[in-house]
């Protein structure tokens, strides 16, 4: 699918965004700055910048326990998102979520989730409250792993997506790795959307580090979705960079296996690599120093996003059951 230089280049700013936000954290984890447990969405942010770029602000995400890139590519504010992390009252959920639980109703994004699986039927319920009570085109999209694949809350939520013709959205991210183990070792398919066809669901498969090929699955399911005709699979083929978390000591898998499939599947180094040339996906090229001035943008919105997580302060002791089902 052809675009504009200008949405390309848009595409490049997400990605970026992300993985200068990623690293942040990720130094800052290591550093002792930030409480809790983090993971990582670094070589996967195609993914969530191709599907979320085909939704409008009205459509809903449902996210991961590794949803800092959905949140981006949803648009969220990353000042906000910062803070949160760092358990601020100026954070998207007043310092109250962490990273696995940032939501943003004003943009669409129900919440990350630190329970494997969780996502599924809050993002069909979404969807059917747009198409049976509140009667809109909206679409719902679910984000989960090869593991979450495995559970079966899949099942309920795609069972009742296709069989109720749902706007649900069912976004794969095949990154090889579910915790500490590898797909192949728990699952019997080699594709796990072959298990959209259980459920009468079409499926498509991209490649995960090309977000054109990504955004063009989207576009055809959102499509789909709007007209009524009911749920998509799609499996994007990715690659989990990082541990399951920060610090991980992974003792499961060697450091020249990441090392040489972190180099085979890096969107951003693919997106360097194509854009600088003459490509099927943009009439002309994109100019080396104009892809240097957007990571360097990036960049700088991550460091002041820093800056105004560390400049917040932090909830009043006496609000820490505020908002909270008790």
């Amino acid at each position: 699918m052809k675009v504009s230089k200008e949405q390309a280049l848009k595409f490049y700013e997400t990605m970026c965004l992300i993985r200068e936000f990623e690293t942040s954290v990720k130094h800052d984890f290591l550093n002792g700055e930030i409480p809790g447990f983090v993971h990582l969405y670094i070589g996967e942010e195609a993914v969530a910048t191709g599907i979320c770029a085909a939704l409008d602000d009205t459509d809903y995400i449902e996210s991961t326990h590794r949803g800092h890139g959905h949140c981006i590519a949803k648009g969220a504010d990353v000042d906000r998102m910062m803070a949160e992390i760092f358990g601020k009252k100026t954070g998207l959920c007043k310092g109250k979520g962490g990273s696995m639980h940032i939501a943003d109703f004003s943009v669409g994004m129900l919440g990350a989730n630190g329970v494997v699986g969780g996502g599924y039927n809050l993002a069909a319920g979404a969807a059917l409250a747009n198409k049976m009570i509140l009667k809109n085109d909206r679409v719902s999209v679910v984000f989960f792993g090869d593991g979450a694949s495995n559970r079966g809350t899949f099942h309920e939520a795609a069972n009742v997506s296709s069989a109720w013709k749902l706007p649900t959205i069912f976004v794969n991210e095949m990154n090889q790795w579910a915790s500490t183990t590898p797909y192949e070792t728990t699952t019997a398919v080699k594709d796990i959307s072959d298990r959209a066809k259980g459920y009468h669901m079409p499926a498509v498969i991209a490649d995960g580090k090309n977000v054109f090929e990504v955004y063009a699955a989207a576009v055809g399911a959102v499509e789909r979705a709007r007209a009524g005709e009911g749920p998509t699979f799609i499996e994007c083929k990715t690659f989990r960079v990082e541990g399951h978390f920060v610090g991980d000591p992974e003792l499961y898998r060697t450091r020249e296996y990441v090392k040489e499939n972190a180099a085979l599947n890096d969107p951003l180094t693919w997106f360097d690599r194509t854009m600088t040339r003459k490509n099927g996906y943009i009439d002309g090229v994109i100019e080396p120093q104009e892809l240097e001035a957007v990571r360097a943008a990036a960049k700088e919105k991550i460091v002041k996003a820093k800056e105004f997580a560390m400049s917040s302060e932090y909830p009043d002791p006496d609000q820490y059951t505020a908002d909270l089902y008790l």
